[in-house]
Formats: structure tokens, C-alpha cells, sequence
């Protein structure tokens, strides 16, 4: 399983966890940074954009439900 750790990065405090997005599409196409980046802002709020969203890609396996951090490459 894929999914993505978003967290909002202010430059004061410890960077907060928004929330973590498994990804569902079936279409790799369809998965860019802006798709998922619009994630965080309707989570986070319209002050969020790409300079202050930090993305973790997570690889999860499924037999042994192992975490794996990735960094993510989106073509875009």
C-alpha cells in the first residue's frame, strides 16, 4: 500500500502532522504533487501551499506491515 504523510511546516514550531492519505487511484496518472497537495490544503486550510507542505511517501507492506519512507518523485 502507498499512502502520504503530509505535514505543515510554519519556520517556528516542530513541523505538525496534517494527516496521512492512503492512495486509492488505480490510475498512476492521475497521482501528482498538486493532486495531493490539494489534500492538504482542504485539510489544512487556504494558507497552505507547496512552500510550507512537507509530503512523505510511505510504502506499506502487506505481509509484514513494514513502513517504508520514500522521497516522493511526482512527474509533473
Amino acid at each position: 500500500m502507498v499512502a502520504y504523510e503530509l505535514y505543515l511546516h510554519d519556520g517556528i514550531n516542530e513541523d505538525e502532522l496534517i494527516g496521512i492519505l492512503p492512495e486509492r487511484r488505480k490510475d498512476p496518472n492521475r497521482i501528482t504533487e498538486e493532486s495531493v497537495l490539494n489534500w492538504g490544503r482542504i485539510v489544512s486550510g487556504d494558507g497552505a501551499n507547496k512552500k510550507n507542505i512537507i509530503i512523505n511517501l510511505l510504502r506499506i507492506d502487506d505481509t509484514t506491515n513494514q513502513i517504508f519512507e520514500f522521497d516522493p518523485h511526482f512527474d509533473n
